[in-house]
């Protein structure tokens, strides 16, 4: 199913009664649990199921699902990518945008009136004060370099166009 977007994952199994450990990759966190269904990605395909509860656990959360109610059978879920249906997501506002959205772009820079092609946005970091694009080299850029660019909307960040697959940048190809 190419229409689904990995948001998190299950660790391991919590208890004897067949709840597990859930990773989230949604902001904020426990947002992970408004998206229903979920697909679970096995090694045996893609598994849609539902939940049956959930609560906070230390740093993380855990959850049960419909029709696991023990450890063994927990354990066949460990560890598996959450998935849920991109049309899921909320609409965002204009100039918001989700990573799933900005990975694969083309990154253009224009720097010192000159533009340069510097590859693909292969993922995003979140550092805390401000994401980084980690932007890689291909067939079509300036060099191989793997950079590292800000996402500073306004700073660094000056065009996303996603009809047409580009984002422009202001950076040094030096960097």
């Amino acid at each position: 199913m190419s229409d689904l977007l990995n948001v998190g994952r299950i660790t391991s199994v919590f208890g004897i009664k067949g709840w597990v450990k859930v990773h989230s990759q949604t902001e904020p966190p426990e947002n992970i649990f408004n998206y229903q269904p979920w697909y679970l990605k096995t090694a045996h395909g893609v598994k849609p199921i539902e939940l049956a509860d959930w609560r906070a656990h230390g740093k993380g959360f855990v959850a049960q699902i419909v029709g696991i109610d023990d450890r063994n059978a927990a354990e066949l879920l460990c560890p598996v990518d959450i998935a849920i249906e991109k049309d899921k997501l909320s609409a965002l506002d204009d100039g918001e945008f989700y990573w799933h959205q900005l990975e694969g772009l083309r990154v253009i820079s224009r720097f010192s009136n000159q533009s340069y092609d510097f590859g693909i946005v292969k993922k995003i970091l979140p550092t805390g004060a401000n994401d980084v694009l980690v932007v890689v080299g291909d067939e079509q850029s300036i060099d191989q370099s793997e950079r590292l660019i800000p996402y500073v909307p306004d700073q660094f960040v000056s065009d996303i166009d996603l009809a047409n697959g580009v984002m422009t940048v202001d950076w040094d190809p030096e960097f």
